[in-house]
């Protein structure tokens, strides 16, 4: 049931005509995908992952992405890793439940209704990790979505 309430689609940050990534988020993590130029090693990737910083790029050129997180993120649980063609970043969101407009800062913001959606979204993956056997896959909202980190006494760790 859980897997109903993943992300449907992932978002693209598009920069003069360019892809210059795509992403989705769920509860806990931000995932970038970065299609990587063909004909360079995989051994020349890099990517480096602070608290509050992401870069990106191929050793000895500038970096590719070099940007401030929108939000931050616990380093020790945040990973990169590559996968075909594609550079899969996993940020590890320090706030359970936030909801980002965008993995960077000033780039690639959602519109107020695709945020407002992606709340609900995670509203409804809140409530489905927090009532294990009950599908939520269906519900609605009606009127504006609570914050799924700060609703009814916020989210618990476990």
């Amino acid at each position: 049931m859980a897997e109903k309430l993943a992300p449907e689609e992932r978002h693209s940050f598009i920069h003069n005509g360019q892809k210059v990534f795509e992403w989705d988020q769920t509860l806990e993590e931000v995932n970038m995908y970065i299609t990587l130029p063909p004909n360079v090693p995989k051994k020349l990737f890099h990517s480096k992952i602070d608290s509050k910083h992401v870069q990106v790029g191929i050793k000895g050129n500038p970096p590719y992405l070099d940007h401030d997180l929108t939000s931050p993120v616990k380093t020790d649980c945040s990973f990169w890793t590559l996968e075909d063609d594609v550079m899969h970043i996993t940020l590890q969101k320090r706030d359970k439940g936030q909801t980002w407009s965008s993995p960077i800062v000033g780039q690639g913001q959602l519109d107020p209704y695709t945020t407002d959606l992606e709340q609900k979204r995670l509203m409804l993956q809140r409530f489905q990790e927090e009532n294990p056997g009950f599908d939520f896959s269906q519900a609605q909202f009606s009127g504006s979505c609570p914050d799924p980190r700060t609703f009814m006494g916020g989210i618990h760790s476990t």
